[in-house]
């Protein structure tokens, strides 16, 4: 049976060459990068280049980038340590509806703190207005997080625009680029982001690092403490075989990132358009050329998103019903009710998500699987039955 992997913004495969240089730096170049011996000296110079590998895919100063366990801790290092360091000149926060749950959770528990959270609305397909985000700024507003692009539906929001907006008004402004990062091309500077999140294993690096992109100058607190590493607003002995795999992938990324977003484009279009050709009742969600490269999510009426997802399965097609980190809920994503979806609807939504390895071939299997999984399962759901005789 073939197999094909849709998935690649639930996670990546590791790149050979990052996975054996992180061999080395678990079997050879051991030594901790805080030790004043050769061995020390040595992961010290390596987690240097990993620092400016990082920091040259999105045009930062290498002093400028903070590595951390992921994507998860470098939001929550970024809302809650800037939340702190500057709560005696504000206390409200601006963000978005369809953020990832470790922005909204973060926001969440400031507002138990006594922080103000204005969650902005977005349209039909997730993307926010820079009007209304300038609308929310109050004269206590310190921070604006809003997601480069959206890790369901795929929508890129206009991030340049909101980069001015903040700048315009003193505000500091992050954006979660989770899903952008080593996808999508990335100036922080040409965007006006003071704060950037990423994570290595959504461009081919390991699971369980990622960092933080800090603009010099932002007042930032830490949020956990135990030692000076990473400036001690990430303390604790550095993940050194991540680390290095983190800047190899990342160095891999920028070389690659050209032809990547061509290739993955063209399949986009062309499974897209194939699903609309051969499946009625398809809803394609998310904007329709203001999206990632590789992301194809469509909702398909009567039928339930699981049951979709495990006929796919069964057939060697992976993909997923939304964000792999909210997998183990049966509520329909937050993301498409923002979008003003039905839960009904929301709850027959596909993602599948194209990386680098994919073929032609893989997207001619799709088309060829996909129809005759939703038309089966249609014919067991009373609802479609009855519009039919309707």
């Amino acid at each position: 049976m073939r197999k094909v992997y849709f998935d690649h913004s639930a996670t990546t495969p590791t790149a050979p060459e990052v996975a054996s240089l992180m061999v080395e730096y678990m079997t050879t170049h051991y030594g901790n990068p805080s030790s004043v011996h050769s061995f020390g000296r040595e992961t010290k110079k390596a987690l240097i280049k990993a620092r400016a590998q990082v920091a040259e895919l999105i045009g930062a100063n290498p002093l400028e980038i903070l590595f951390t366990s992921g994507g998860t801790e470098a939001d929550n290092i970024a809302i809650r340590g800037v939340a702190k360091a500057n709560k005696k000149r504000g206390n409200h926060i601006i963000t978005t509806q369809i953020e990832h749950h470790a922005v909204l959770h973060a926001c969440e528990a400031l507002e138990k703190e006594g922080f103000r959270v204005t969650y902005v609305p977005v349209d039909e397909y997730a993307r926010v207005n820079p009007k209304d985000i300038e609308d929310a700024i109050c004269d206590d507003t310190i921070l604006i997080s809003v997601m480069f692009a959206n890790n369901e539906v795929g929508t890129l929001q206009p991030i340049k625009e909101i980069g001015k907006i903040a700048k315009e008004h003193g505000i500091y402004f992050h954006t979660d680029a989770v899903q952008a990062v080593g996808n999508y091309p990335i100036d922080v500077n040409e965007y006006g982001i003071d704060l950037l999140t990423m994570s290595a294993h959504k461009f081919h690096g390991p699971k369980g690092v990622g960092a933080l992109y800090i603009r010099k100058g932002v007042k930032i607190r830490p949020i956990s403490f135990g030692g000076a590493q990473e400036r001690t607003l990430r303390p604790g002995t550095e993940n050194i075989p991540g680390i290095i795999g983190l800047g190899k992938a990342a160095e891999i990324a920028k070389a690659e990132l050209e032809g990547k977003m061509a290739h993955l484009q063209r399949l986009r279009d062309r499974l897209i358009t194939g699903i609309q050709e051969r499946i009625d009742e398809a809803k394609l969600n998310g904007h329709p050329t203001e999206r990632m490269p590789g992301n194809v999510n469509f909702s398909f009426r009567y039928i339930e998103g699981e049951a979709l997802l495990l006929n796919l399965d069964l057939r060697g097609i992976a993909g997923s019903s939304g964000s792999a980190c909210t997998s183990g809920s049966l509520d329909p994503s937050h993301v498409l009710l923002a979008m003003g979806m039905t839960h009904e609807i929301a709850h027959g939504s596909l993602r599948l998500s194209l990386g680098r390895d994919n073929t032609d071939e893989d997207v001619d299997y799709c088309l060829e699987v996909l129809p005759e999984i939703v038309a089966r399962l249609r014919s067991m759901s009373p609802l479609y039955n009855g519009n039919k005789e309707a």
